[in-house]
């Protein structure tokens, strides 16, 4: 099997709609885990849940940032090129998309495209697969979109996450947004969200 050119959906239409489905009601509804379509054709170093948001998310005029080891892979780059047509820069600060499979991969959040007070929507996403979308240290969340208060703990996140992140959310309505995936599971955690540590 070509995994280049075979590893995208069966359903390109349906299953395109249903995993941006799944991202739209995970930031939405942050902290809370949403099912995704998982794409296993792929066997390069991009993980099933990042493949689907890749093909979901993304076309010609999509600047995607990856790290050194996955831009580098030739693999890689060809198939978010066919499937997508969407442009790899190596400029964390360009993309609008980035995509890392482990949080050491990920520079500082800082060094993402944080938009601007007109246009704070032109930030970049980031989507990070991470070891589980729970058990981990349990962090609170609140915001808009969270019933008081929640409780999440993903395990895989940069180790100081909660101080970038306090710094990202004080630049509202600029800052990035984040997804994290694993498991068949995608969660979002919008720059509106507040996080601290649990007890």
């Amino acid at each position: 099997m070509d995994t280049v050119l075979d590893g995208g959906f069966a359903d390109p239409v349906m299953q395109s709609q249903t995993v941006f489905r799944a991202v739209m009601n995970a930031l939405a509804n942050p902290g809370t885990a949403q099912d995704l379509i998982a794409v296993d054709g792929f066997g390069g170093g991009l993980s099933p849940e990042i493949v689907s948001i890749v093909l979901t998310l993304s076309d010609h005029d999509t600047l995607i940032w990856l790290p050194q080891g996955l831009a580098g892979d030739a693999t890689v780059r060809e198939f978010i090129g066919f499937h997508t047509g969407a442009t790899i820069v190596p400029e964390p600060a360009k993309a609008v998309f980035a995509f890392a499979s482990r949080a050491e991969e990920l520079p500082a959040l800082d060094q993402f495209n944080l938009g601007t007070q007109e246009y704070p929507d032109r930030s970049t996403t980031i989507v990070l697969a991470v070891t589980a979308l729970s058990s981990g240290d349990e962090l609170i969340i609140t915001g808009p979109g969270i019933r008081d208060h929640g409780h999440i703990g993903p395990v895989g996140l940069p180790q100081d996450f909660v101080a970038q992140w306090s710094a990202n959310r004080e630049l509202f309505p600029r800052g990035i947004d984040l997804l994290l995936v694993a498991d068949g599971q995608v969660m979002g955690l919008p720059r509106s969200t507040r996080i601290s540590k649990g007890h």
